[in-house]
């Protein structure tokens, strides 16, 4: 629960206490008597003073609505807690755009001022508070691969003072064809639907038509970079009807999941894709990272960082730990029988 609500698109987690605001205060207006500002590094960023503090300052930056972006939330400060902080070691400030991502900018201009000690976000709001001048370091977790935005050199070596964790792993592609040949060996035409805007989705292609010519299997792209596109591809897809439907998830793809497991269920059309997320709207399967373990892994970047370790000497991370999940309800409905050994492999069944 969020206290202390400054606006319907703000928070504090954890505030100070009056007591303590006030000791910190004097501490500060005694500091200023005898030193100034310590300048850390340089890389054109503004200097920052380092001034004691009772708790750690954090600011959350996301496009999404506080419901929304509870999960990710929930899990990072988790993920401190299994680091061992507790609670009254630090503060989250969560600035929420509410899907208006034009609003990302002023926030980012507001935890400047704020003089957080480090900015976290992820998803679609990573690239423009990348992008926006910044005293904190950013830690980041988003399905995007960060080369391609030129956020990286490579992911030993971060830039723009910011690092993280990146979803993308165009590899796992080649697996979750092998995984739809196991389960529908007798499919041979294949619908793939993806963002050709979401950065690293051509890596995914790649990897996507190399493996299916590999299975002789003919396989057809479908852009969706917006809702226009996404309905366009449904009369494609509708017209010239694949046997399966391979998703490139990001975030549009997420946000618009109903329609196209709604689209698909009444073509007959089976689905996989890489997060659960949409297993659980009705996908037939999906292999990929577990979400909440990299949420969680957000913590791990900001713990470093509070304790001295500067953002571009942690290098950025893809998730360690992937799952398997089949939709039992969805199989049934569309008339298919999971092979066992595929079942066995499963850490998650819907049923």
């Amino acid at each position: 629960m969020l206290d202390n609500v400054a606006s319907p698109n703000e928070a504090w987690l954890l505030p100070c206490n009056d007591l303590e605001a006030q000791m910190l205060m004097k501490r500060r207006d005694l500091l200023s008597l005898f030193s100034g500002p310590i300048v850390l590094g340089t890389c054109g960023f503004q200097a920052r003073a380092a001034l004691p503090r009772s708790k750690a300052r954090i600011g959350f930056i996301t496009a999404l609505d506080q419901p929304a972006a509870a999960e990710f939330i929930d899990a990072f400060v988790e993920g401190l807690a299994v680091l061992g902080y507790q609670s009254s070691a630090f503060e989250l400030k969560s600035l929420f755009a509410n899907y208006q991502p034009e609003r990302i900018p002023s926030f980012v201009e507001k935890l400047n001022k704020d003089d957080v000690d480090v900015i976290i976000t992820h998803g679609n709001a990573t690239g423009q508070v990348i992008k926006n001048p910044h005293n904190a370091p950013i830690v980041y977790e988003f399905s995007a691969d960060p080369i391609t935005l030129g956020f990286a050199s490579d992911l030993a070596h971060p830039l723009y003072n910011a690092t993280g964790v990146t979803l993308m792993m165009a590899e796992l592609n080649t697996k979750r064809l092998e995984l739809l040949n196991e389960m529908l060996p007798e499919a041979r035409r294949i619908a793939v639907m993806g963002n050709p805007l979401h950065a690293g989705m051509q890596s995914e292609w790649t990897h996507s038509e190399t493996q299916a010519r590999k299975l002789k299997i003919d396989v057809v792209f479908c852009p969706t970079p917006n809702r226009k596109e996404l309905e366009n591809a449904f009369v494609s897809i509708q017209e010239n009807r694949p046997q399966a439907m391979l998703v490139f998830s990001d975030s549009f793809i997420v946000q618009n999941r109903t329609d196209i497991i709604d689209f698909a269920m009444k073509q007959r059309i089976p689905v996989i894709d890489g997060w659960s997320v949409m297993a659980e709207a009705g996908a037939l399967c999906t292999y990929g990272p577990r979400l909440s373990e990299s949420y969680r892994r957000v913590a791990y970047f900001v713990d470093r960082i509070l304790k001295g370790a500067k953002a571009a000497d942690l290098p950025i991370e893809q998730p360690a730990v992937l799952e398997l999940v089949i939709n039992l309800k969805t199989a049934n409905a569309l008339g298919i029988a999971i092979p066992q050994n595929v079942l066995v492999r499963a850490d998650k069944v819907i049923e």
